[in-house]
């Protein structure tokens, strides 16, 4: 046997090795030979692409020829015919640049198909991986996987997921933060973004916008999460900035001395920080708060995100009612009502400076 039909024949027995494995995993009773359906496929693009190129052949001899006359030199039959071999012409055209068309959206499926399936056997192995401190998180297929086994209340990115994913950012943003301080500067200082407890909405915002946005590429490879925490990470550090400057005067960050900065708002490293942090979040920490989140139970679960809704949005009220009246009274307004005279009492300007240590009033 000569070693080109040794290598043909090699190749045919790990052909059907691959093919076997498949089938060895398929549960259903009628399994469908994927590896058949696609060799196929396969042949019917080559022999199409073939039949194509043989009858382009002949148009193009025809239209050598006929290109040969001029329009004054046809009779009537001869420019009935060239009319004809045009519209062929334009119509096999149209038919080509149709099946390229049709040919790419399936080349681009498969590609998200095979990236999809690459991405989620990686973070399955990984999530299987023994680790000496910290446990690896589970794979973000596997938290799919019990929530629609379990029916679990907050399965996907329904209403009570995406308000626990907020609190829980509300609440991790704030605790990061404050260790970030004492490890850089020595001391704790507070992040918090409301007067009672410490939560900040905007690090809540940030965990929910990464997960709503980020969501659908939970199961994909790692550059989507870069470029979609850029993006989420960017605009909301913008808005917030702006928002906040329009309404009191004041800003809790800027960037203004960092290269590649738009109005001090946000700059490229932290960009790209968000960035990595949009990896990390999909990839690491959202897949453990779904963990968690797994193991409330249906009936508390949703008792409970509604009290905790219930309670921020009260605890927002208050925490925007008391900085407007710290902003005003640092312009030198005096309270205009008895119950701005409580505000002023209850959140005098020493516990506001505690609470929010970063933040600076301009003129407004």
């Amino acid at each position: 046997m000569s070693s080109k039909k040794r290598g043909l024949k090699k190749n045919e027995t790990n052909t059907n090795a691959k093919r076997d494995r498949r089938l060895r995993f398929d549960r259903n009773q009628t399994p469908v030979l994927y590896h058949e359906a696609t060799k196929q496929l396969q042949e019917h693009v080559i022999a199409s692409e073939t039949d194509t190129d043989e009858r382009l052949q002949v148009y193009y001899r025809k239209l050598a020829r006929e290109g040969e006359k001029k329009d004054a030199e046809l009779d009537e039959q001869e420019r009935k015919e060239r009319t004809e071999l045009h519209e062929a012409l334009a119509e096999e055209s149209e038919d080509l640049k149709g099946k390229a068309e049709m040919l790419a959206r399936a080349s681009f499926r498969s590609l998200e198909q095979a990236d999809e399936l690459e991405s989620r056997l990686s973070d399955v192995k990984n999530s299987q991986k023994k680790r000496r401190f910290i446990p690896p998180a589970p794979a973000n297929t596997i938290i799919d996987f019990k929530e629609q086994e379990s029916g679990h209340f907050a399965s996907g990115m329904n209403f009570y997921k995406i308000y626990l994913v907020f609190f829980i950012g509300s609440f991790g943003g704030v605790v990061v933060e404050m260790l970030w301080c004492l490890l850089k500067n020595g001391y704790i200082a507070s992040r918090a973004g409301v007067v009672y407890g410490p939560f900040n909405p905007l690090y809540g915002a940030g965990a929910l916008l990464l997960s709503m946005v980020l969501y659908k590429y939970r199961n994909r490879s790692w550059i989507f999460s870069f470029i979609g925490g850029f993006l989420v990470g960017s605009a909301l550090e913008y808005v917030v900035s702006w928002g906040q400057e329009t309404l009191f005067g004041s800003r809790s960050w800027d960037y203004s001395a960092m290269p590649f900065n738009i109005n001090g708002r946000i700059c490229l490293l932290y960009s790209i920080f968000w960035g990595i942090l949009g990896v990390w979040w999909i990839k690491s920490i959202y897949p453990r708060m779904a963990e968690w989140i797994l193991k409330i139970p249906n009936k508390v679960g949703k008792i409970l995100t509604w009290i905790l809704l219930v309670f921020m949005i009260f605890d927002g009220a208050i925490s925007l009612i008391a900085v407007g009246r710290w902003s005003a009274r640092i312009s030198g307004q005096e309270a205009a009502s008895a119950f701005e005279e409580f505000i002023d009492e209850r959140f005098p300007d020493e516990r506001m400076e505690r609470i929010y240590e970063n933040m600076e009033f301009g003129e407004m």
